[in-house]
């Protein structure tokens, strides 16, 4: 396995690419191979278990956390791996099937503090909410401390806030970028392989961007060239995102702007997107990743400027004279707290997470998170799929740019 590995690895390296994440089978050899081997690999076969393989309900995961989970009740050994440090890892696997295993580990006096840390930045709980509490209000002290800093918001307040300062370098595509430029349809087959995919982002040639390779491997270099400058790029254009909703193209595009998920391989977030227009669904999309997409006049702004940002202020200054080049308001101020969060889907889960927890505390609402603004009330009717989202709301019905979290019931 190692060898196909290391073969695997070399192969993606003359693509210019990352190698792929462990599948299961990969996984389940890995871990024959923790058991049992030799000194001498012990840093590589540790760095393969931690991280590059997927977290959360991936095959791979299932075996990676059923291993550790026995290593933490000396159901099995490794020379390799402590109790402690197996703990530690589930800890970084952010939902899924390691859940079980760190609430188990809340009942260890040894495994306690490390799974009581882990679990307090851990979002994806869900039902297992309702575990954490019934061992709290039995008097495991863990487990309280679990629930006291769900209730804090620490998973939030403990992530460095959106800096009063972003400097960038521009990478700038003028007139309209669709999602097809972005995503390319024929290379649909790769859009698993983010690392891969990305390489077909703007391989057609347009007005200022140098495809490596015209119709096969986008502006590589020419990103390469930017990033020398020092500074994270960011996606400048006249139009972004039009076109379908395919989320590949924010993956492609976050890729290159983004930055690496600790323990999460081949996927990134963050980045920056500024455009003249930003398609709404891309917008929606941008978001959920953690990005900070903001819609202005971006005429001034050219190909490697180098300009500073200032979020709160909603400026864009040049960064080497501090001339101001344009002015900006965000859509929702909540979108700082979407990008501190990692994602407007992270924030929301999160602040769910904090109100159940406080519900079970019995304390009032937390007042740290931004709320968004009311929208004006109308007397006119609503439309059916209006009523429809305000039914799930339990309101009469929504109206636009209103926000609500509706009461679900199952997944589509």
């Amino acid at each position: 396995m190692l060898k196909e590995y290391r073969e695997h690895v070399a192969e993606r390296a003359v693509q210019g690419i990352i190698p792929k994440p462990l599948n299961a089978t990969q996984v389940d050899k890995l871990v024959e191979l923790i058991k049992t081997t030799p000194e001498t690999e012990k840093n590589f076969l540790l760095d393969l278990l931690s991280n590059p393989i997927p977290p959360g309900v991936d095959e791979a995961a299932y075996v990676k956390a059923d291993f550790l989970a026995a290593i933490t009740k000396g159901k099995t050994y490794s020379p390799l791996l402590t109790p402690a440090k197996a703990t530690e890892l589930l800890g970084t696997m952010q939902g899924g099937y390691n859940i079980s295993p760190l609430i188990d580990a809340l009942d260890d006096e040894q495994l306690a503090p490390i799974a009581a840390k882990a679990l307090s930045h851990t979002l994806l709980m869900f039902d297992n909410f309702y575990d954490v509490e019934e061992k709290a209000n039995m008097g495991n002290q863990y487990a309280r401390q679990v629930i006291d800093s769900w209730a804090n918001a620490e998973w939030f307040l403990d992530k460095p806030a959106l800096a009063e300062k972003l400097t960038v370098t521009v990478f700038k595509v003028t007139g309209e970028t669709n999602t097809d430029d972005l995503s390319p349809a024929p290379d649909a087959w790769s859009r698993p392989d983010i690392p891969l995919h990305a390489q077909a982002m703007l391989k057609n040639t347009r007005d200022g961007i140098i495809p490596d390779e015209l119709g096969v491997i986008g502006p590589i270099k020419q990103i390469e060239t930017l990033c020398k400058k020092g500074f994270p790029l960011a996606y400048v254009g006249d139009v972004v995102g039009t076109g379908s909703s395919r989320k590949s193209a924010a993956n492609s595009v976050i890729w290159f702007m983004g930055k690496d998920i600790p323990f999460v391989p081949n996927k990134r977030n963050g980045g920056i997107v500024l455009g003249g227009k930003i398609a709404p669904i891309f917008f929606n999309t941008m978001q959920d990743a953690g990005a900070l997409p903001i819609e202005v006049d971006v005429t001034s702004l050219n190909m490697g400027d180098v300009i500073d940002i200032y979020p709160y202020k909603g400026e864009i200054s040049c960064h080497a004279t501090n001339a101001l080049l344009t002015t900006f308001a965000l859509k929702t101020d909540v979108l700082l707290d979407e990008v501190r969060s990692g994602g407007r889907i992270a924030l929301i889960i999160g602040r769910g997470l904090t109100a159940r927890a406080r519900e079970s505390l019995g304390l009032p609402a937390i007042e740290v998170f931004r709320q968004v603004k009311s929208v004006i009330q109308s007397g006119r009717g609503f439309t059916l799929s209006q009523k429809m989202v305000g039914r799930a709301c339990n309101k009469l019905g929504i109206r636009p740019g209103e926000y609500c979290e509706p009461k679900m019931t199952s997944v589509g």
